[in-house]
């Protein structure tokens, strides 16, 4: 069983980055610059913006953190987007989801300027995607991608089993896995909550994908022996054991799941900093599309 170490892979790619972007400052070119919008207070936002601007010091992008009030209006933040889509300075930014019930997502997501959506949302993103053009690829499939590519993880001709059809990682990463590609070119089934027979589905996969936040779903009943897992989901656990009184637990029940598997990725340090470093490896490839 071999343990797809996301927090050493993604260490590898942001050294991988900062080599670039010593390039760019030697030739005399302009360093990638992210912004993040972030609206309210919500701590896990604030976290993960956070550890996201410690990534560009790492790599040596310039970046900006943008923290508009709970109560920011809608059209406050449209303003805002538009006002990051007209700077020069901004190669790419993201708005930090979820945004308070009073604002649109889909409306805000439309307004970013696809030159600019390193979080690889934007409609013109995922179309693109589906075609096979060269894009943004949204950070959390990306991320799992290039795991299975680093680790030479077999999937050409393989049953995959995604759990989970959000926008954001089940359905991309449903679409990545069929792609005439390397990884890739796998036999997807997109499972979800009205999904018939789920543990035979899962039992005959070579490949299962979880992605549906339910913290230890998966089970050693739905897994076959020599199977690759991928755990998506990360929640907070009540443990009165923890001097934090909760535990971080994956879609995965990880203790019973990993003797069967071939290869899988731990919860946390598994797709988590994948997730992270493909927002840089995404930032650096702005300047491209700038170009």
């Amino acid at each position: 069983m071999t343990i797809l170490d996301g927090k050493a892979t993604s260490k590898a790619i942001r050294e991988e980055i900062a080599v670039e972007v010593g390039k760019l400052k030697a030739s005399g070119k302009k360093v990638p610059h992210l912004a993040a919008v972030i609206v309210g207070s919500d701590g896990a936002s604030q976290t993960y913006v956070n550890a996201k601007v410690k990534d560009c010091r790492d790599v040596g992008f310039e970046s900006t953190h943008i923290e508009l009030p709970e109560e920011t209006s809608e059209e406050d933040v449209l303003k805002q987007i538009e006002a990051l889509n007209n700077d020069p300075e901004i190669d790419g930014y993201i708005v930090q989801l979820p945004l308070p019930k009073h604002i649109d997502e889909q409306r805000v997501l439309l307004a970013i300027d696809p030159a600019k959506d390193v979080d690889g949302f934007h409609p013109a993103s995922v179309g693109k995607m589906v075609l096979g053009l060269d894009t943004f690829i949204s950070a959390t499939p990306w991320g799992i991608m290039e795991l299975l590519k680093r680790y030479n993880v077999p999937t050409s001709g393989k049953n995959c089993v995604v759990i989970g059809r959000s926008n954001i990682v089940g359905r991309p990463m449903s679409i990545l896995l069929s792609m005439p590609t390397e990884p890739g070119n796998c036999t997807v089934t997109l499972a979800h909550s009205r999904t018939k027979n789920l543990v035979e589905l899962c039992y005959n996969a070579d490949i299962v994908v979880a992605a549906l936040g339910r913290p230890e779903f998966v089970t050693a009943n739905m897994i076959k022996e020599g199977a690759t897992v991928i755990d998506v989901g990360i929640t907070r656990v009540k443990d009165e054991t923890k001097k934090s009184g909760f535990a971080l637990k994956g879609d995965v029940k990880f203790d019973e799941v990993a003797p069967k598997c071939a290869f899988i990725t731990p919860v946390p340090g598994g797709v988590g900093p994948m997730t992270r470093a493909a927002l840089m490896r995404n930032t650096l490839k702005a300047i491209d599309f700038k170009d």
